[in-house]
């Protein structure tokens, strides 16, 4: 509907006096209304009055004329004050009625016009006192339009979004973390956590705890994975914090597509940069034994072999990567295990390592946490910001890797255990998508996320029994 245009000023509008006319004229009236007073006590007809009476006439300036004089103007006094201060008394207390409504956010109140002979500065007053009450009305509008907008946008976007305040509570939740997190059901004003009491283990402590990073779980039947984010801020005063959940199931299987794609050409290019020089080779050899120069047949083979150890060491760390055997279970202690792993990189033990030893295949992770460490040593990380901290929760074990470098950005994380993706220029993208095969085939996940002052940590845990 267009909206209704504000009234027109009418073409004859009527005249208003000023403040200053109005209070001249009261001072003038009460002026003459005091010396009218004094005339007809001292000089008619009160005195003849008086002496008809018998009694003695008042002196025009005795201490009695005058007291009298203004005791009788008291009166005539408060009553033109009161008649100079009623248009500032209407609109004071529109104006009281008005404030209060604009407390309450209702803003379609509104001053009457002021009577006809009401004051020039009271009707400007209430001119501007109509425009502001108007802008408010339109920015309310606009603001209820934008949040409408906003609030459409959310919850119809597939990123599940959960608002909790300082004691966990949820403030807001959308349509997408109904769905995750309790089947359609309504979160606001329950606690997140429990919420979570039905959900799995490994979405319960990525959403609980206060780290980004990746994680899995299993909905219906099939396994997703998830991209958590946190950012803490203060809504009105009171400290919240937003949980972004991002389901990256089908961003990851394009992602693998691709990367498979790009190592198809990695090793076609390693073949034909080995393959060429050892035909090239071959052909030489061939020619130098044909025209009898025997004497450099050797050196013309020791090249061909050198070019087959480096495709053989090449194709050797892709086929670890996919012919990972099952890992042999055994029980292993803790000391001489991370002692063993000190011993390819430096580390800072973290807390003290438990008492109880894991249970866990030693060769396969120790090979996942050395190329962890190597990675957190490339990072950029002082060797004394390297970290390895072990801890026993009541289901699971976890080993965690922690560097002081410079962390990843969310694209970085949410790409980072896809085979062959690396950021280092030299990198072959399966450091960390092999510890993730050997975390997986234990029975449990890797995890990755920043660290809080700088850095990067990285998690592998597998359940203890």
């Amino acid at each position: 509907m267009p909206e209704a245009s504000p009234p027109q000023a009418p073409r004859h509008a009527p005249r208003h006096r000023s403040l200053h006319l109005r209070l001249a004229l009261c001072l003038v009236a009460a002026a003459v209304a005091a010396i009218s007073i004094h005339m007809t006590l001292t000089l008619w007809p009160v005195p003849q009055l008086m002496a008809s009476l018998g009694h003695e006439a008042l002196a025009p300036w005795s201490g009695a004329a005058l007291a009298l004089t203004g005791l009788l103007i008291l009166p005539i006094a408060w009553g033109l004050a009161s008649l100079l201060l009623m248009p500032l008394t209407r609109l004071l207390r529109a104006l009281e009625s008005t404030v209060l409504s604009y407390r309450d956010g209702e803003f379609g109140s509104a001053i009457a016009a002021d009577p006809p002979g009401g004051l020039t500065e009271l009707a400007s007053l209430m001119r501007l006192h109509s425009e502001l009450g108007q802008a408010l009305r339109e920015q309310r509008r606009h603001l209820a339009q934008r949040e409408l907008l906003l609030d459409t946008v959310v919850q119809n976007t597939p990123v599940a979004l959960v608002l909790t305040d300082a004691q966990e509570r949820i403030a807001y939740a959308n349509i997408a973390a109904r769905q995750l997190l309790d089947q359609g059901r309504s979160l606001a004003g329950r606690a997140l956590d429990e919420v979570l009491a039905e959900s799995s283990q490994d979405m319960r402590e990525a959403i609980l705890g206060a780290q980004d990073g990746l994680f899995s779980v299993t909905l219906e039947g099939q396994e997703e994975r998830f991209h958590l984010s946190m950012r803490d801020f203060r809504l009105q005063g009171q400290p919240h914090r937003l949980r972004l959940l991002r389901r990256m199931t089908r961003e990851l299987s394009r992602q693998e597509v691709a990367s498979w794609k790009r190592v198809i050409r990695v090793i076609s290019h390693e073949l034909n940069n080995s393959l060429a020089p050892i035909s090239s080779l071959a052909h030489s050899g061939a020619e130098l034994s044909r025209r009898g120069q025997h004497e450099r047949v050797p050196g013309v083979f020791a090249s061909i072999g050198d070019r087959a150890r480096h495709l053989h060491q090449f194709l050797s760390g892709y086929a670890s990567f996919a012919k990972l055997p099952a890992p042999v279970l055994a029980a292993v202690e803790w000391a001489p295990f991370v002692e063993s792993l000190g011993a390819h990189y430096p580390l800072v033990i973290a807390g003290e390592l438990p008492a109880v030893p894991g249970r866990f295949d030693a060769a396969q992770m120790a090979q996942a946490l050395i190329n962890l460490l190597k990675n957190a040593h490339e990072s950029g990380s002082a060797p004394e910001g390297v970290s390895l901290t072990v801890s026993a929760a009541r289901e699971d074990w976890r080993i965690e890797i922690g560097d002081r470098g410079p962390g990843m950005t969310e694209t970085q994380l949410s790409q980072a255990l896809l085979p062959f993706y690396s950021t280092k220029r030299s990198g072959s993208g399966l450091g960390l998508a092999l510890a993730r095969e050997i975390a997986e085939a234990h029975g449990g996940r890797i995890a990755m996320g920043n660290r809080e002052g700088g850095g990067l940590w990285v998690a592998i845990s597998w359940p203890r029994s």
